[in-house]
């Protein structure tokens, strides 16, 4: 969601350099992958968006300052159950601010459940994100494409299949706990993970699990096996809010791997 730090830094001032971008097609370009049939019938595909030179993309937690891929399934036909694996993204620092994305191109897989197994899965809609280099585009893109069942492997889409962030239990995590406390504005959350270091300056990413709310940017330390992250949860709408811990999702963004663990437990 497009919070409003994101308003005042990621479009306002760079939409006035935006009108000199000459088109958007310039910039990205949008395709489907085909990745044929899983052993569970589902379709395997993946969402690709190729960058020009300079440019970046974001991944679905952006940071404050960008635009978090949003999309449209409506026009697809016969779609069930739509899951995706986000591959492990780059922490960006420009002028010092931190965004989280992609660069060169983002292949974004997605495993399709057909309402009925014996139809053709059509996905057609549109995505909306966010492009930056020296200035900030939004953009949206249409597609409109029928699965192929009977493709084969497709090495683009394993690769960004492997490039997923480690499990919990494959990254050794011992515990992840979380203590929340009320704040002027909505809730301090401090989330503490016990597990080896993932290389170099790790970030960890604190996603509250409800659309309504959003999580600013998080403080990271580590000592040891544990690593702890420091934000404020906060309301869309302003109200007070309850938190459920079974649906935080945290991620630790190292240097040479990832983690995705999903429920904390009281700190």
């Amino acid at each position: 969601m497009l919070r409003s730090v994101a308003l005042a830094i990621g479009l306002t001032v760079p939409s006035l350099a935006a009108a000199q971008v000459s088109g958007l097609g310039e910039i990205v370009q949008l395709d489907i992958l085909d990745g044929g049939l899983t052993k569970q019938g589902t379709y395997q595909g993946a969402i690709r968006l190729t960058l020009a030179d300079g440019w970046k993309t974001y991944w679905r937690a952006p940071g404050d300052a960008g635009i978090p891929p949003q999309f449209d399934w409506r026009g697809s036909r016969n779609v069930g159950e739509v899951s995706f694996t986000w591959p492990s993204p780059t922490v960006f620092d420009q002028n010092g601010i931190r965004t989280i994305g992609y660069e060169k191109q983002m292949v974004l897989p997605v495993e399709i459940t057909p309402k009925r197994a014996d139809k053709p899965v059509q996905l057609k809609g549109k995505m909306s994100f966010g492009v930056c280099s020296d200035v900030c585009v939004p953009g949206q893109l249409k597609f409109n494409h029928e699965l192929d069942s009977d493709a084969g492997r497709n090495p683009t889409i394993a690769a960004a299949l492997a490039a997923r962030p480690y499990s919990a239990r494959e990254a050794g995590v011992k515990s992840a706990t979380c203590r929340l406390s009320p704040t002027k504005d909505g809730m301090r959350i401090e989330a503490t993970v016990r597990v080896p270091s993932t290389g170099g300056t790790e970030m960890m990413i604190i996603e509250p699990g409800d659309p309504s709310l959003w999580a600013t940017e998080p403080e990271t330390k580590r000592q040891g096996n544990v690593i702890t992250s420091t934000a404020e949860l906060i309301s869309d709408s302003g109200n007070a809010f309850a938190i459920d811990r079974s649906e935080i999702r945290l991620t630790v963004l190292g240097g040479s791997h990832s983690v995705d663990i999903q429920g904390c437990t009281p700190g």
